[in-house]
């Protein structure tokens, strides 16, 4: 369940990311880059600690 989380925000990351390109926003841009990061950090944490 926890992988869908990350998997789920990592996906409205990297929509953020488009949308921020085609309406050339960079905030949107940079939210969607945390966004990404954020959930690969997630997604190894769960991982780890799941051993």
């Amino acid at each position: 369940m926890r992988y869908l989380l990350a998997v789920l925000a990592a996906a409205i990351g990297v929509a953020g990311m488009v949308l921020g390109e085609a309406d050339d926003s960079p905030g949107l841009q940079l939210l969607g880059v945390v966004l990404i990061v954020g959930a690969a950090a997630f997604g190894v944490r769960t991982a780890r600690r799941g051993r």
